[in-house]
Protein backbone atom coordinates (compact mmCIF):
# COMPACT_ATOMS: atom_id res chain seq x y z
CA UNK A 1 0.00 0.00 0.00
CA UNK A 2 2.86 2.24 0.49
CA UNK A 3 4.57 1.29 -2.50
CA UNK A 4 1.68 2.43 -4.45
CA UNK A 5 0.62 5.77 -2.80
CA UNK A 6 4.13 6.50 -2.88
CA UNK A 7 4.13 6.35 -6.79
CA UNK A 8 0.93 7.82 -6.89
CA UNK A 9 2.29 11.06 -5.17
CA UNK A 10 6.02 10.68 -7.55
CA UNK A 11 3.42 10.78 -10.78
CA UNK A 12 1.04 13.97 -9.89
CA UNK A 13 4.17 15.82 -8.53
CA UNK A 14 6.04 15.33 -12.16
CA UNK A 15 2.76 16.21 -13.75
CA UNK A 16 2.09 19.38 -12.43
CA UNK A 17 5.84 20.01 -12.54
CA UNK A 18 5.65 19.21 -16.36
CA UNK A 19 2.63 20.91 -17.32
CA UNK A 20 3.82 23.82 -16.01
CA UNK A 21 5.79 24.29 -19.09
CA UNK A 22 2.68 23.78 -21.00
CA UNK A 23 1.29 27.22 -19.62
CA UNK A 24 4.34 29.20 -20.13
CA UNK A 25 3.22 32.95 -21.53
CA UNK A 26 5.05 33.67 -24.28
CA UNK A 27 5.72 37.15 -25.85
CA UNK A 28 2.87 38.88 -28.23
CA UNK A 29 4.47 39.35 -31.76
CA UNK A 30 4.91 42.63 -33.13
CA UNK A 31 1.90 44.50 -34.49
CA UNK A 32 1.82 43.63 -38.89
CA UNK A 33 1.22 47.58 -39.68
CA UNK A 34 4.55 48.68 -37.88
CA UNK A 35 6.64 46.12 -39.47
CA UNK A 36 5.62 47.17 -42.89
CA UNK A 37 5.43 50.70 -42.81
CA UNK A 38 8.90 50.88 -41.69
CA UNK A 39 10.41 49.40 -44.63
CA UNK A 40 7.88 50.93 -47.13
CA UNK A 41 9.33 54.22 -48.93
CA UNK A 42 6.71 56.92 -48.44
CA UNK A 43 6.59 58.02 -51.71
CA UNK A 44 7.22 55.91 -55.54
CA UNK A 45 10.60 58.89 -55.86
CA UNK A 46 12.24 57.30 -52.54
CA UNK A 47 11.79 53.82 -54.08
CA UNK A 48 15.13 53.12 -56.58
CA UNK A 49 14.58 53.15 -60.32
CA UNK A 50 15.75 50.42 -62.60
CA UNK A 51 18.08 52.21 -65.05
CA UNK A 52 16.46 51.48 -68.39
CA UNK A 53 19.69 49.56 -69.47
CA UNK A 54 18.17 47.10 -66.29
CA UNK A 55 14.93 46.97 -67.82
CA UNK A 56 16.25 46.68 -71.17
CA UNK A 57 18.79 43.24 -70.53
CA UNK A 58 16.00 42.01 -68.28
CA UNK A 59 13.34 42.23 -71.26
CA UNK A 60 16.11 40.49 -73.60
CA UNK A 61 16.61 37.55 -71.41
CA UNK A 62 12.17 37.33 -70.93
CA UNK A 63 13.07 36.75 -74.61
CA UNK A 64 15.37 34.09 -74.43
CA UNK A 65 13.78 32.75 -71.58
CA UNK A 66 16.63 32.03 -69.37
CA UNK A 67 16.29 31.69 -65.78
CA UNK A 68 18.57 30.96 -62.57
CA UNK A 69 21.99 31.46 -62.93
CA UNK A 70 21.86 31.99 -66.93
CA UNK A 71 19.35 34.91 -66.50
CA UNK A 72 21.85 36.51 -63.59
CA UNK A 73 25.00 35.34 -65.78
CA UNK A 74 23.03 36.98 -69.12
CA UNK A 75 22.06 40.40 -67.43
CA UNK A 76 25.38 40.79 -65.62
CA UNK A 77 27.16 40.88 -69.10
CA UNK A 78 24.13 43.29 -70.79
CA UNK A 79 24.68 45.39 -68.18
CA UNK A 80 28.25 45.47 -68.72
CA UNK A 81 28.27 45.95 -72.14
CA UNK A 82 25.61 48.78 -71.79
CA UNK A 83 27.80 50.34 -69.22
CA UNK A 84 30.47 50.00 -71.54
CA UNK A 85 29.09 51.72 -74.59
CA UNK A 86 27.33 54.75 -72.61
CA UNK A 87 30.69 55.55 -70.70
CA UNK A 88 32.43 54.90 -74.31
CA UNK A 89 30.14 57.94 -75.85
CA UNK A 90 30.55 60.77 -73.70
Amino acid sequence: MLKISSLATTTALAAFLLTGTAFAQTTAPAPKDTAKTETKASTPEEKKARSAASLECSKQADAKSLHGKERKKFRRECLKEAAGTSTGAK
